[in-house]
């Protein structure tokens, strides 16, 4: 109950200090001037209500985040004029077998999630405000897991000046679960109502999201991570590019690593045709640990490309030397520096009914709340497609290894193998309303001491409404 009261109390000071932005921005712009191209927004899962698979590449606003920043890549955003917002609600049934506990069984469990969502876009002449939030009651059968709440926020504020950008962005959680494969294809997986009326993408982009992927971490989880950057453009094609994170991750019950992760971003980028760019970004990441003395400091220096092509496609590549040091060596060992490699790969691709979408990411991370430090291989993948005129299909897929990032000569280096996958179908019901139905398969195998492995089967049935958008101005 405490840490709930505190959460809630940093989510309402949160929200209210990003009101407090966006109505002091809106006091200093009084003078009519030429408005800035909006943040990108991205394709969501099946349930997404009212999405425009089929938004004319002509009629978007090219994604300008810089390549070497803290938020991975878009194909662009539909022009808005306006300024408005959008309240909902959902409702989402998850059917689940065997759950995710030590032994398993036969048995099904049944867990809803009764939800209010908000998405919130506010355009003034050189700024941009946007805001995603989702929260409510989880209610279910399987005594592990119990009654509870859940939330998640995503905002951002971005200033565009002549040379300069500045941006902002916050994003938290609070989960009965890890985040990886939450909410299996639905739009419960996002905060916000999602879809073309959604605020757009709020979020910091791969490896810097502390919440993990390891399903077996014990219990519902916090994380919060707040970014600032700011990108200068020194000549139209060149351009350099600082950033911060600060993230942390928090559990409700004992037996967890919980962590605090610091991140200082350094790129420059060059653009050497219209549509492509290339970039070298050195990257250093600073894990410290809850009642534990060992920490981490691990720097990247990564060679970096993207293509983009508004409205169709968004490619974004990196790769590099990592270096990592330990603050003390491992058990058995004496040595505290590990040299080793990073890289990670970005895609997007928008077809003419439908959408394709690729994430990869390899490097030193947290833990996930079992390791003091993990090397970790994370790809999650989905497609959507319009069926038939109503009916709308996709799928989505993850992959997790996480291994303990050094191990002492002679000992075996524990490790968990995490995976989803599944599908889901969806149609609209009237104008603001949404049905999906999907399924998903959950699985993790592990040779870690006192660890075990299973497969959780679910089924999903899902409802969703919103209100047409109350424009502000």
């Amino acid at each position: 109950m405490k840490i709930q009261t505190i959460t809630m109390r940093a989510l309402v000071v949160a929200m209210a200090a990003c009101g407090v932005i966006a109505g002091g921005v809106r006091a200093q712009d009084s003078q009519p001037e030429e408005k800035p191209k909006p943040a990108a927004k991205a394709y969501g899962p099946i349930g997404a209500e009212n999405q425009d698979q089929n938004q004319s590449p002509d009629a978007m606003l090219p994604d300008n985040r810089p390549l070497t920043g803290i938020q991975d890549p878009t194909i662009g955003a539909p022009p808005e004029q306006h300024s408005y917002w959008v309240p909902g609600l959902s409702y989402y049934n998850f059917a689940n077998s065997n759950g995710q506990t030590q032994g398993g069984g036969s048995g099904w469990n049944s867990t809803s999630y009764v939800s209010g969502n908000v998405s919130l876009l506010e355009n003034f002449s050189r700024s941009q405000f946007m805001l995603n939030y989702s929260g409510g009651g989880d209610f279910s059968t399987d005594s592990a897991q119990g009654n509870g709440w859940f939330s998640q926020l995503g905002t951002s504020m971005v200033f565009n000046w002549e040379r300069w950008q500045l941006t902002l962005l916050d994003q938290f959680a609070y989960l009965p679960q890890s985040q990886f494969g939450f909410g299996g294809g639905t739009g419960l997986s996002l905060p916000g109502i999602g879809g073309s009326l959604g605020s757009g993408s709020t979020g910091l982009g791969g490896g810097l999201n502390p919440g993990g992927s390891i399903f077996s971490s014990i219990g519902p989880r916090y994380t919060n991570s707040a970014g600032a950057q700011i990108n200068y453009s020194i000549t139209p094609r060149s351009s350099v590019t600082l950033g911060g994170v600060f993230g942390l991750l928090r559990f409700t019950e004992s037996g967890n690593i919980e962590s605090n992760n610091y991140t200082a971003n350094a790129g420059y980028n060059y653009q050497i045709s219209r549509q492509d760019t290339i970039g070298v970004v050195y990257r250093f990441n600073s894990f410290h640990y809850i009642g534990l003395p060992q920490a981490l400091g691990d720097h990247t220096i990564q060679a970096a490309y993207s293509r983009k092509i508004t409205g169709k496609l968004a490619l974004q590549l990196t790769g590099g030397p990592e270096i990592t040091e330990y603050r003390m060596p491992q058990l058995g060992s004496t040595k505290t520096q590990y040299i080793s490699g990073a890289a990670s790969a970005n895609l997007s691709y928008a077809v003419a009914k439908g959408s394709v979408g690729l994430s990869y990411q390899h490097g030193v991370t947290a833990g996930s709340g079992v390791f003091v430090g993990a090397t970790t291989d994370q790809v999650t993948g989905s497609a959507n497609r319009s069926l038939t005129r109503v009916w709308s299909g996709g799928m989505h897929a993850g992959f997790s290894r996480n291994r303990n990032a050094e191990t002492a000569p002679g000992l075996a280096n524990p490790s968990f193998n995490s995976v989803f996958a599944g599908g889901s179908i969806g149609r609209p019901l009237g104008r603001n309303a949404n049905f999906t139905l999907g399924y998903t398969a959950y699985l993790e195998t592990t040779n870690n001491v006192g660890g075990y492995s299973f497969t959780t089967h679910q089924v999903s049935l899902g409802l969703s409404w919103h209100s047409r958008p109350l424009v502000l101005r």
